[in-house]
């Protein structure tokens, strides 16, 4: 579904990302780790259309999508969500997800005028499939509650119902796990997978929780250096010699030439 190809965001002299390329599958929930300044979610900015790029392309079946804005990327089903949730705190959960279909009636002053019966009808739909969305999340109960009153594992919650609010295809998460007591992060990661499975929604998430990889992510992308390191299963991953040296700056070869 997303193809990267030699991509590159240079800041000045630091090569952010250097050359990364990486595939993610349709209908996959693909998890990108990596230790911290590895390039990872700077390579979600690019992909994204939040960044663009130094060099290189990305594709989403198979049409060039490089460097166009985040705007009409969402109107193409590619959504982001990111490390600090992006909440409309004074406005209730229930209003936060209506407002986020684009190109609604009420969004013209000529319709405010005479097209108020219209206006109503779509906010009766919207609003409907909002409580549908919240029922989804387990969150209906916090329908009517202030978006920023509510915890930081149930506003990574109302980011995912953000994108069933529209067709989404594929989702970007950011550290969807930062901030998130234990309990709410399991209830998160059955929420991504019955998303995949039951709708399916394509992901790739960057997380540094293990735990939460390893239950719900195939295949695990490592990147270092601002590249793809390896790639494969959590268990190839754990395994894999480069990797470990990124991560802990000494391999198992050189531990055990050490013991």
């Amino acid at each position: 579904m997303i193809r990267v190809d030699n991509l590159h965001r240079h800041f000045g002299g630091f090569r952010a990302v250097d050359g990364a390329s990486l595939e993610i599958a349709k209908g996959s929930i693909t998890g990108l780790v990596g230790p911290n300044g590895a390039g990872k979610t700077t390579l979600f900015n690019v992909i994204a259309g939040a960044l663009p790029p130094t060099s290189g392309k990305v594709y989403m079946d198979g049409e060039d999508i490089t460097g166009l804005p985040p705007h009409e990327l969402f109107h193409k089903g590619l959504l982001r969500t990111f490390q600090i949730a992006h909440e409309f705190s004074s406005m209730t959960c229930r209003e936060n997800l209506m407002m986020v279909p684009g190109g609604q009636s009420g969004e013209k002053l000529w319709n405010t005028w005479f097209g108020r019966k219209r206006i109503a009808e779509e906010e009766r739909a919207l609003r409907a499939k909002a409580d549908e969305v919240l029922d989804f999340l387990t969150i209906s109960h916090l329908a009517d509650h202030p978006a920023g009153a509510i915890s930081g594992g149930q506003k990574k919650l109302l980011e995912l119902g953000r994108t069933m609010m529209v067709d989404a295809k594929i989702v970007f998460l950011d550290e969807v796990g930062a901030g998130v007591n234990r309990t709410l992060l399991m209830t998160i990661a059955d929420t991504i997978v019955r998303l995949n499975k039951e709708r399916g929604y394509t992901f790739c998430v960057i997380e540094h929780d293990m735990d939460f990889i390893g239950k719900i992510c195939d295949p695990v992308i490592v990147m270092a250096e601002g590249k793809k390191l390896a790639e494969g299963t959590l268990d190839q991953i754990k395994a894999n010699e480069q990797v470990i040296e990124a991560y802990l700056g000494t391999g198992l070869k050189n531990k055990e030439q050490v013991g």
